[in-house]
């Protein structure tokens, strides 16, 4: 990845210490930290990213009904909650 841009943020003295600690217990630095966060946050990863995430929800085996099985579901007929 080409880092070509430059961003200054101001953190509070306890989340810069938090941070900075959290960034030396994964052994990355805090600018990888903050990165990460952004990504995950707000979405924007990149074509690789996108490509493995959708291939790990393939790869789910999870008991999933029809789409009529799982509107019954979540739609309860009006006789089974009302008296």
């Amino acid at each position: 990845m080409e880092l070509s841009k430059k961003t200054t943020i101001l953190f509070s003295p306890e989340l810069h210490r938090r941070l900075t600690s959290l960034a030396e217990k994964r052994h990355a630095s805090l600018g990888e930290l903050v990165r990460e966060a952004c990504e995950a946050h707000y979405g924007i990863a990149g074509s690789p990213e996108r490509t493995e995430a959708v291939r790990a929800l393939a790869a789910m085996r999870l008991p999933v009904g029809t789409p009529s099985s799982m509107k019954q579901e979540s739609q309860p007929d009006p006789g089974d909650i009302l008296p």
